[in-house]
């Protein structure tokens, strides 16, 4: 039996072997004891709470992959999945069994079906793409909801400047906007409120709402907040300034895309458009010419 296929073998068996006892242990059972803690009384009956809790648990593939990922990176993928909303399709234990389970897959297509180096180092550059999937993933989802919390900041300062001048506080026009709006800065601004009524203080959650979004926007305007809460700025005078700010960066946003076009239309233009019009117009003229020379 040639080399390769031998150790491609004992790869997919030790690997079906780890899956296997993953699968069948137990869950973690300190991480047990505190979801039951946190979650009792949240429901009306025992048989519900149960469910719930069970079906909450992680499996042994999640707790085998939550021990094995070093923390550093474990943090700096809980750090990209906040910034990505936390979606609940994407839940911690599923990118971590992911970071696991596709680079091993990985591995064991690429020693069965390697017979050439050309197709060794085509699999290992797979399985770096398969480890760092997840980060990627998150990486492109964070990306989009910075784009629609840019475009919608605007909007939603104009929102909170008009209850603000209508007579309501800041945290209660913060509340109006984030319950009437739609999308991520609307879900941000409700949980910032949700951060105050647990305890913390407004710059605290603030703060915690700037490292979730990420946005320079939402920085600039929430250290004028802060600003104006320690100096005792009037917060009308700061959310009108900001919005106009806002809207104005919104404009010359959308006019540096406008002016971008022409740049990005040179290439298609050239590859695809041109070659054709070339040979439309100058065909017919080149078989003239070939035929008149013929003749």
């Amino acid at each position: 039996m040639p080399p390769l296929i031998l150790l491609a073998a004992v790869v997919t068996s030790v690997s079906t072997g780890v899956l296997v006892w993953a699968l069948t242990a137990g869950p973690d059972v300190t991480r047990q004891r505190v979801v039951n803690n946190l979650r009792r009384g949240l429901y009306r009956d025992a048989k519900s709470t149960a469910a719930e809790v069970r079906d909450n648990e992680p499996g042994g593939l999640a707790s085998l992959a939550r021990r094995l990922t070093p923390a550093g990176i474990a943090r700096h993928l809980d750090n990209l999945h906040g910034r990505a909303g936390r979606p609940a399709a994407w839940p911690m234990e599923r990118l971590l069994v992911a970071k696991i389970v596709l680079p091993a897959a990985g591995m064991g297509l690429t020693l069965l079906l390697a017979s050439k180096p050309i197709l060794l180092l085509l699999g290992i550059a797979v399985m770096i793409v398969c480890y760092f999937l997840p980060e990627l993933l998150l990486y492109s989802r964070s990306i989009e909801r910075q784009e629609q919390i840019t475009l919608e900041l605007a909007d939603t300062l104009d929102q909170m400047m008009i209850a603000v001048e209508a007579g309501l506080g800041f945290d209660s026009a913060m509340a109006r906007a984030g319950k009437n709006g739609k999308g991520p800065l609307a879900e941000e601004l409700v949980r910032t409120l949700q951060d105050i009524q647990l305890g913390q203080s407004r710059r605290q959650a603030y703060e915690s709402l700037v490292r979730r979004a990420d946005v320079p926007d939402l920085r600039r305007f929430i250290r004028a907040i802060i600003q104006a809460d320690a100096y005792g700025i009037a917060i009308a005078d700061v959310l009108r300034t900001q919005a106009s700010e806002m809207r104005m960066k919104r404009r010359q946003r959308a006019e540096e895309k406008a002016m971008q076009i022409p740049v990005k239309v040179i290439f298609p233009l050239m590859v695809c458009i041109l070659p054709v019009l070339f040979i439309v117009l100058l065909g017919p003229v080149a078989m003239n010419m070939i035929q008149v020379f013929t003749n």
